[in-house]
C-alpha cells in the first residue's frame, strides 16, 4: 500500500509538505498524530484520525499515539471561539488510561517489524522548568510566527475574549512535541485533520530551528462533514462515542444506517479496511440501494469497534425491533445488556418485582402497573382481538397471571400491543 496513494483515492488527503511521498516512499517511516484526553472516550470524530494511523500502518509505516497528557493541561485552541474550560488533572488523567486501551483495538502494537507506540507528551515535560522551556525552546519562535496561525488569528480579530497566554503557548507545545519525537525516535512525519494545520508547521517550524541538517514532513486531512455540511460525528442526541457505556453498540450502528445517502460513499472511503477494488465492486453491486451500503459499512465498523459477538447482538436487536418475523427464541436468546438497549428505544415502564412474585393478572398489569392501555375495557378488548403477547407469546386469557417466571434474565418483560406497539417492564 501506499500511503499518499491510499489517500488520495480515499479522499482524505488535504494539506502536505512538499516531498513527503518521495520521503515516505525511500523506507519505513515513522509518523504520529497527537490526541488531547478532554474525554473519558474517544469519539468517531477520532475515528478519522485514527484511521490515518492504521492506513500509515498498513502501508509499512510505524504510527505513533501521541497521548496529550501535557498539551490535554493546556487545551487547544484551534477551531474554537473562547477559551476551553481546564479539565482537573485527575480526570485528565482517567481519561488518558481509557483512551490508551480503546487504540489497543484499532492498531497493532505486537508485530515486530512496524508495531505502533504510545508515548505521553507529560513525559516531555515532567522534569522541566520554566526557565528552560522559555530558553530552549521559546527562542527559537517568534511572536509573529504564531500570531500568523489561523487559530490565533481567528481568536485575535474578533470582538470576543482573546486569548490567554496558556491557549497563545499550545502551538509551542505541539511544535517541541515534534522535536522530541524527532530527536529520541527518529519521527519525521506529523498528522491531523486540516485544522492542526498551523500547530504541526509550528513543529516542522522548530525542528528546522532547533536540530542542524533536520527535514520534518506534515500531512493533513479534510475536516469531514455530511451533506447538509454538518460536522460529522455527532447525531441528534450528542456525541457518538467509541465507548460502549457511553454509546450502545446499537445506537452506534443506528448511526450509520440512518445516515444521508449521500454520505455513505464518502464514509465507506474514509472508514472502510476494504481496498478499492472491493469498495468499487461493493458499489457496483449495490447500486441504487443505499441501504444496502448502509448495512455493509454497520456491519464492518460495528464488528471493528465493538466486536463480532456485539454485531450479532445488535442485529438481533435491530431484528426484534423492526423486523416483521421476530420469534421468541430470538427474544429469549437476547443477553440482558440487549434488553437494556431496548429499554432505551422503545415505551419502558418499572413495576414493582414483588408484584411479580406473587403475580398479577394481564389487564391489571397493562392498565394500573402501566400505562400502556388507558382502561381495563380497553384491555380486554385487545386481547380478545389476540393482539396482546407477552414475551412473543399471545395471551389468550383475560385473567392470564404474569408471575416472575416470565421475568427475562430476572429482570424485563416484552409486551405487544399489536404489531406496532412494543412496550419494556423492568422489575425494580
Amino acid at each position: 500500500m501506499n500511503f499518499i496513494e491510499e489517500l488520495q483515492w480515499r479522499g482524505m488527503l488535504h494539506q502536505a509538505t512538499p516531498e513527503v511521498e518521495a520521503h515516505l516512499n525511500s523506507g519505513k517511516r515513522i509518523g504520529y498524530i497527537g490526541f488531547d484526553p478532554t474525554a473519558p472516550s474517544l469519539t468517531i470524530g477520532n475515528f478519522v484520525q485514527i484511521m490515518i494511523l492504521k492506513f500509515f500502518q498498513l502501508s509499512g509505516h510505524q504510527p505513533i499515539v501521541l497521548m496529550g497528557g501535557a498539551t490535554g493541561r493546556i487545551g487547544d485552541p484551534s477551531g474554537k471561539d473562547k477559551e476551553r474550560d481546564l479539565k482537573s488533572f485527575e480526570e485528565l488523567d482517567a481519561n488518558l488510561a481509557r483512551q490508551m486501551e480503546q487504540f489497543k483495538k484499532f492498531l497493532d502494537f505486537d508485530s515486530a517489524d512496524n508495531k505502533a507506540l504510545v508515548k505521553n507528551n507529560y513525559d516531555f515535560y515532567a522534569s522541566m522548568n520554566v526557565l528552560e522551556f522559555l530558553r530552549d525552546i521559546g527562542k527559537n519562535i517568534t511572536v509573529n510566527y504564531m500570531q500568523s496561525k489561523d487559530s490565533v488569528k481567528t481568536r485575535l480579530s474578533g470582538d470576543g475574549e482573546g486569548m490567554s497566554f496558556t491557549e497563545f503557548s499550545y502551538q509551542v507545545l505541539q511544535g517541541y512535541d515534534f522535536v522530541h519525537l524527532y530527536n529520541n525516535v527518529g519521527c519525521t512525519i506529523q498528522m491531523g485533520g486540516s485544522d492542526q494545520w498551523g500547530n504541526i508547521t509550528s513543529g516542522t517550524h522548530l525542528i528546522g530551528k532547533m536540530l542542524e541538517d533536520a527535514k520534518a514532513y506534515a500531512v493533513t486531512t479534510p475536516l469531514l462533514t455530511k451533506a447538509d455540511g454538518s460536522k460529522f460525528g455527532k447525531s441528534e442526541e450528542g456525541n457518538i462515542w467509541l465507548d460502549p457505556d457511553m454509546t450502545s453498540p446499537y445506537k452506534f450502528y443506528q448511526f450509520w444506517i440512518n445516515s444521508n445517502d449521500a454520505d455513505i460513499p464518502k464514509f465507506i472511503r474514509y472508514f472502510s479496511l476494504k481496498s478499492r477494488e472491493e469498495i468499487e465492486a461493493m458499489e457496483k453491486e449495490m447500486e441504487g440501494n443505499p441501504q444496502a451500503l448502509k448495512r455493509a459499512l454497520a456491519d464492518e465498523l460495528t464488528a471493528r469497534v465493538h466486536s463480532p459477538e456485539e454485531l450479532e447482538t445488535v442485529k438481533a436487536v435491530t431484528e426484534l425491533l423492526f423486523g416483521k418475523n421476530a420469534s421468541k427464541e430470538s427474544l429469549l436468546s437476547l443477553p440482558e445488556k440487549a434488553l437494556e438497549t431496548i429499554g432505551g428505544e422503545i415505551p419502558k415502564f418499572q413495576v414493582a418485582k414483588s408484584d411479580f412474585e406473587n403475580g398479577t393478572d394481564i389487564t391489571t398489569l397493562l392498565t394500573e402497573l402501566t400505562s400502556m392501555l388507558p382502561s381495563k375495557s380497553e384491555a380486554r378488548r385487545a386481547i380478545q382481538g389476540n393482539a396482546v403477547s407477552v414475551n412473543k407469546e399471545k395471551v389468550n386469557q383475560l385473567d392470564e397471571a404474569i408471575t416472575a417466571a416470565n421475568l427475562l434474565h430476572g429482570r424485563f418483560i416484552m409486551v405487544e400491543n399489536g404489531k406496532k406497539n412494543k412496550f419494556l417492564i423492568e422489575a425494580v
